[in-house]
């Protein structure tokens, strides 16, 4: 199969296969769009079965950044990029810097910053041979991890749906199932929720993670598969995508799906399944914008933190307004944020052509 034949490929403008045999290098660059400006998004790092199955998270989660960006309001586009985790010992610096040099290629068409797997310290690596890198820990306008701000979005965004679904303006009592919890953004949406007043069940691969968020804040742990079982008032996906899938959909107990992970559905009419079961769900892309807004702080080149808590408040309205037409009109909320996705871009692309 080749790319353009490819069922994630969405008409992407750009899709680039880097390798160096010398770092163990193997990286693909997807750029989506550039209707809005340079295309912006994450480096990940993963350990994939095969290049097929990092094509397809490389396609996926560039439309998808396409949309938050759109969704966002900010003036750049949508591009991702993965990098194959080499098997083995590797020199993760000479990697990074490797990564470096094929972002350079781009001339400008991409930007990169850290994503799964991949740290700040990794994005200098990358900065020694590029300047389209941002998420960095020094400088300037440094921003540093976005993942603060991620989880603060999508505790904001939880909040719009916890209202709507429970009738609740607080979370007091409420319990929340964590999929990813001790991940960068999940350890810091897990203390959001406690202070709170949530009840916590987590789970994650990284043991210990689990047990100091057990230890600050009385969560319960579960199996990695448990999760999808408990009796919770929301289910938080913060791992990996497409884990809302016909295997899943049908044991989750939860009355929202609102969490941080990219691609949580594994299919688009997954979201009318989750409606059929009274499941209030939150767009992925609107709910875990936060990085990216304060990434676009450094972009900009004058980080200005009012700035991004102004548009934290604009998400939250956003993602309200998606969530009454959806019930207003009975359609999926994932479709209906597609399609105002989809139009913003196309009337993006068309005003740049003009």
């Amino acid at each position: 199969m080749s790319v353009f034949e490819h069922p994630s490929f969405d008409n992407h403008e750009k899709v680039l296969f880097a390798t160096d045999e010398q770092t163990g290098l193997k990286a693909i660059i997807g750029v989506h769009s550039t209707a809005s400006g340079p295309a912006c998004g994450g480096c990940r790092m993963w350990t994939y079965p095969s290049s097929t199955e990092a094509l397809n998270d490389a396609l996926r989660l560039s439309q998808g950044m396409s949309y938050k960006n759109i969704m966002a309001d900010l003036p750049i586009g949508g591009g991702k990029s993965v990098i194959m985790k080499p098997a083995g010992d590797f020199d993760r610096v000479a990697l990074f810097e490797a990564f470096g040099r094929a972002v350079e290629s781009l001339n400008g068409e991409y930007i990169s910053a850290e994503d799964v797997g991949v740290s700040p310290a990794d994005m200098m690596a990358v900065r020694r041979f590029t300047t389209h890198v941002v998420g960095l820990p020094e400088g300037k306008d440094a921003s540093g991890d976005p993942s603060p701000v991620t989880a603060e979005g999508v505790f904001r965004g939880m909040k719009v749906c916890i209202e709507r679904a429970l009738g609740k303006t607080d979370l007091s009592g409420v319990t929340v199932a964590i999929q990813g919890a001790a991940g960068h953004v999940g350890s810091y949406l897990s203390g959001h929720l406690a202070r709170a007043g949530a009840k916590l069940i987590i789970t994650d691969i990284n043991v210990d993670g689990l047990e100091r968020l057990k230890a600050e804040y009385g969560a319960t742990i579960v199996g990695l598969d448990e999760i999808y079982d408990q009796d919770a008032d929301v289910f938080a996906p913060c791992a990996l995508g497409s884990i809302i899938n016909p295997d899943t959909i049908g044991r989750i107990k939860a009355k929202i799906i609102a969490g941080a992970a990219n691609n949580q559905l594994a299919t688009r009419d997954m979201g009318a399944e989750i409606m059929k079961r009274g499941i209030v769900y939150a767009p992925d892309y609107v709910l875990n914008a936060g990085g990216i807004i304060n990434v676009m702080g450094e972009i900009a080149g004058d980080f200005d933190p009012a700035w991004v808590q102004g548009k934290l408040t604009g998400l939250e309205q956003t993602l309200g307004e998606i969530l009454d037409q959806s019930d207003k009109e009975g359609r999926p909320s994932n479709v209906i944020a597609d399609e105002i996705a989809r139009q913003r871009i196309e009337e993006k692309r068309v005003a740049k052509l003009a």
